[in-house]
């Protein structure tokens, strides 16, 4: 890989030589490596070109948000990919993209929510990105990945799954697939939220888990990264996301599902930390459905999970034999934990926690 990457190198800062590397394996979707030239270190990135089909795509949504950013004379901290002396910030080597970011000193990314501060200084950022661009017109953005959190279509690529996946995996999963499919009520409620003029679309991050924001030494928030999904959106992409990967002591990755449960104070400084930012621009509909909207990506994730295992782990991949199995069965314990713990039919002001 040294070499590979000593080829993106060359075109950055011709004449150095890479001192180190170090793999970043936070990501699910982009490999990532901290690269230090010349007593500096910088963020090397190569997309994943089976996600990003038309990588071009996210470096003209980039440019269009600085743009934004700088004619509005606005202070958004944002990580930016670098240019070479051409003008260039996204390069093809060997046939695969790559894009090198400043590293930011002082900041530092954590896998899981440690503590409610973090889970405050997350969705704090995350509530400044969207409330910043509110005045930005969406139909500029292009959409990096089509229908990335569309749950209609992912339901019906599930059901597709059930009838055309591995015959022994469809048979061994029967009891998983009987309760996911339980649940096919969310569906119906995402149809109704997306297709109600009471909810906006707006700039959402898409992918609002906590090593997608930069802390510093106290975990307070610094900036949002990994911008390459800032797609138009609605509300419960990234509160659904920050509820999945928050409230609950454990990650997906957990087999052992008596240990998955919400946290009633990390889902306080969620809350809290997001409607600082968002609450005013929010409309009824949208502050009173974040009690419930929360579920739409942990059942989205759940149903993608097991897609994913049935089709042989052609996605996600798989450490092990049944790991997308076990993914599921962990997203769908944590959303009944999360419909035990929320009153749906209340507003999200007056909700009462259990």
């Amino acid at each position: 890989m040294k070499h590979i990457l000593q080829k993106v190198t060359d075109r950055f800062f011709p004449g150095e030589t890479i001192e180190e590397i170090t793999d970043i394996k936070s990501g699910l979707i982009n490999q990532t490596w901290k690269v230090d030239i010349a007593g500096a270190g910088y963020a090397f990135q190569r997309l994943n070109s089976g996600v990003f089909v038309h990588p071009g795509i996210i470096h003209r949504n980039l440019d269009r948000l600085k743009h934004f950013v700088d004619s509005e004379g606005m202070t958004v901290r944002m990580v930016l990919p670098m240019a070479t002396s051409d003008g260039q910030s996204l390069l093809r080597v060997d046939g695969e993209y790559y894009r090198v970011f400043p590293w930011i000193e002082g900041g530092k990314t954590v896998d899981v929510v440690e503590n409610t501060n973090q889970a405050y200084g997350a969705a704090g950022q995350f509530g400044a990105f969207t409330r910043a661009f509110s005045g930005f017109d969406c139909q500029q953005l292009e959409s990096a990945i089509p229908d990335f959190h569309n749950l209609r279509l992912r339901f019906s690529q599930f059901k597709l799954a059930v009838k055309n996946g591995n015959p022994e995996r469809i048979v061994a999963s029967q009891e998983l697939i009987r309760a996911i499919s339980g649940h096919q009520h969310i569906v119906d409620l995402f149809d109704k939220m997306t297709g109600s003029p009471h909810y906006q679309v707006r700039v959402m991050h898409h992918d609002a888990k906590i090593s997608n924001v930069l802390l510093d030494k106290n975990d307070r928030g610094l900036c949002v990264i990994d911008l390459d999904t800032v797609m138009p959106g609605y509300i419960f992409s990234d509160w659904g996301d920050m509820l999945r990967t928050y409230v609950c002591p454990v990650s997906e990755e957990e087999a052992d599902f008596s240990k998955i449960f919400i946290r009633k104070e990390y889902f306080e400084a969620i809350s809290e930390a997001y409607l600082e930012h968002m609450s005013d621009i929010l409309s009824e509909e949208e502050r009173q459905s974040l009690a419930v909207s929360g579920q739409i990506l942990i059942y989205m994730q759940a149903i993608r999970f097991l897609t994913d295992h049935l089709y042989d782990d052609v996605y996600y991949g798989a450490a092990y034999d049944g790991h997308n199995f076990v993914r599921a069965g962990n997203q769908l314990r944590l959303l009944e934990e999360l419909q035990k713990f929320v009153r749906p039919e209340r507003s999200y002001n007056t909700v009462v926690l259990s």
